[in-house]
């Protein structure tokens, strides 16, 4: 079942403890933008059948990753991509996102999402403010 764009936002919202929607989605774009480079074939296709359309569209993006990020580079690249982002606020970024993404996902997928899932920081990071 596909979850809603609302019901997966507010989650992304929750777990990144972000003050407003548009927080979390600017977090989901990017970090499933990233993930979407990375995941190729079937467990792409399937974890997209299982996200809102707008963000299954994200992930499908043509963009390709000429090799598999280790964990630590993809919170690097996740921190490149926000303006203001710091490591740990990017860290906060993909758990955020991946944990939820990972809750939609049928078995499958969800294993290889949790492969790559970056635990979230002990304490909340200071959030950036958007510029």
């Amino acid at each position: 079942m596909t979850l809603r764009r609302e019901a997966f936002l507010d989650r992304v919202k929750e777990r990144g403890e972000y003050d407003t929607a548009e927080e979390a989605e600017r977090a989901a774009r990017v970090v499933l933008a990233l993930l979407g480079a990375h995941l190729i074939g079937r467990v792409r296709a399937q974890l997209a059948a299982r996200l809102p359309e707008g963000f299954a569209l994200i992930l499908l993006n043509p963009l390709r990753s000429a090799e598999p990020l280790p964990p630590e580079r993809f919170v690097r690249a996740t921190a490149a991509w926000v303006e203001g982002a710091t490591e740990q606020t990017a860290m906060w970024d993909v758990s955020a996102v991946l944990s939820t993404v990972a809750d939609t996902a049928a078995p499958s997928p969800s294993d290889e999402i949790r492969e790559c899932h970056v635990p979230s920081a002990p304490t909340a990071p200071e959030r950036h403010a958007p510029q």
